[in-house]
């Protein structure tokens, strides 16, 4: 399996710190708000990262944080006159909801930022005591960054070169720095804000400091693999490094990896150019299922875009699964036992996606391939099973699909549609109410049912076989 790391600009071979075992680290959201379509990406794909090593074998240790300190968070707290905790929660439970909408499994550890503050107080003195920090006379602590003698190493960044284009910096106010480019591990305390006392005065940690400490503290001094959104290499990623690195002299992450920006209609996604979306605003149109495999529909360096078109494509998509899997379903209750001549033929061309898929996701986690390889085993799925196939074939092809559909988070089987909408067993029992007002001729009764159906986006098809459905 290979991955293409940050920080080397090459694809490797992945070794594990520890074998059998997968540490990784991911940056989660700033809670102060719902989360937007771009925080939804390396959500969806480091998710589908954690479940291939699962599938692989590997025991995954899986950490993400929640930021719930933060400038915007303390804002809106005033704005509406309650603690900053009071927002942090809010959010946090609402980030909860999206994650589950898009089927995103709960991470190992969950950290909060505010519940870390020891651990990086610790950090910060560690890094004064070793030379890397330095407090300034108003109490704040800064980072030197011409002290690690790698800073850049992940951002392929020449630290004379930024210093040359970050003159800006040095009127900015922060004229205690002694480099413009040293960034901020402590902060002094500031009118209506949370702080926490500290040796250097009372105030609240950097930003950057806080995925440190957490990786630190519930993965060990150096880890496999630590994503995010491209956007975090510069600074926030180097920054971790030369923090991690600066207190323990040992590599921190031996693998970086980085999603794309996801864009809109080809443009940035700003709340100030009016194409700011929400992952809530999209569930209002497109299940959560949906989404995740729009998410997934392209590799995850290439830039993705988003519009209403390819989000239509996406659900259409999704049906023809869903399709697939409700007729291997139904097929399989009328299935004859036994095995037929040809049968181990047919699952032996099926067993070739699978082969696909795991070539697709061995080069660099490709799920735009390995969906290519679910939609090929979908055409042939159909093309090889009816009403007169074999158990044996069914269920074999069933296994198949729910697999590799199941590891990039896609359950068929499960309904993760938006609240209100209706579920298989309700649609099961409105159909079975129809059969019996057809058996007693009540047939104004069945036309109601059907109708009440459609309404909810149901269609029926009365087949030899029996009733099937579908959703549209």
């Amino acid at each position: 399996m290979k991955i293409l790391n940050t920080l080397t600009k090459q694809k490797e071979e992945f070794v594990p710190l520890e074998p059998g075992k997968v540490s990784m680290y991911v940056c989660g959201p700033t809670v102060y708000g719902l989360i937007h379509i771009g925080n939804a990406r390396p959500m969806v794909f480091f998710d589908t990262v954690r479940r291939y090593f699962l599938y692989k074998g590997y025991d995954v240790n899986f950490v993400s944080n929640f930021t719930d300190v933060d400038d915007k968070i303390i804002k809106k707290a005033n704005e509406e006159g309650v603690d900053s905790s009071v927002i942090s929660e809010r959010y946090i439970e609402e980030c909860r909801k999206d994650m589950k909408s898009m089927n995103v499994m709960e991470a190992t550890t969950h950290p909060k930022a505010t519940e870390e503050i020891g651990g990086m107080i610790e950090m910060i003195q560690t890094l004064i005591d070793k030379g890397f920090a330095y407090k300034a006379e108003d109490g704040t602590v800064y980072y030197r960054t011409r002290k690690f003698p790698y800073y850049g190493k992940l951002s392929h960044k020449n630290l004379d070169d930024l210093r040359s284009g970050n003159r800006s910096i040095l009127v900015t106010g922060e004229d205690q720095k002694e480099d413009p480019l040293d960034f901020v591990l402590w902060k002094p305390k500031k009118e209506g804000e949370p702080s926490w006392s500290s040796p250097w005065c009372d105030g609240r940690p950097g930003w950057h400091i806080e995925c440190s400490v957490m990786s630190k503290k519930y993965l060990g001094e150096q880890i496999d693999i630590h994503g995010g959104g491209e956007d975090l290499i510069f600074p926030h990623h180097e920054n971790e490094i030369a923090q991690s690195e600066g207190v323990s002299g040992k590599e921190f992450s031996r693998y970086w990896m980085h999603n794309a920006f996801l864009n809109i209609d080809g443009r940035k996604m700003a709340k100030s150019d009016g194409n700011f979306f929400t992952v809530r605003d999209i569930l209002e149109k497109y299940e959560g299922r949906v989404l995740r495999l729009f998410l997934l529909s392209a590799h995850y360096r290439s830039p993705l875009n988003y519009n209403s078109e390819l989000m239509d494509a996406a659900k259409n998509s999704m049906e023809r699964l869903i399709n697939c899997e409700s007729n291997l379903e139904y097929l399989l209750k009328n299935a004859h036992d036994g095995a037929d001549d040809g049968d181990q033929t047919l699952i032996a061309e099926a067993k070739k996606s699978r082969e696909q898929f795991e070539k697709a996701m061995d080069d660099d986690l490709n799920t735009a391939d390995a969906l290519a390889a679910v939609y090929e085993l979908v055409r042939h799925i159909n093309s090889s099973v009816s009403e007169k196939s074999s158990k044996t074939l069914v269920w074999a092809l069933k296994k198949e699909l729910d697999d590799l559909t199941g590891l990039l988070g896609l359950d068929l089987s499960a309904r993760t549609a938006a609240e209100g909408d209706i579920t298989d067993e309700e649609i099961e029992a409105l159909i079975a109410k129809r059969q019996e007002a057809k058996k007693a001729k009540d047939y104004a009764g069945a036309d109601a049912v059907r109708d009440e159906l459609k309404a909810r986006g149901i269609v029926l098809e009365d087949t030899r076989e029996g009733v099937k459905w579908k959703r549209v």
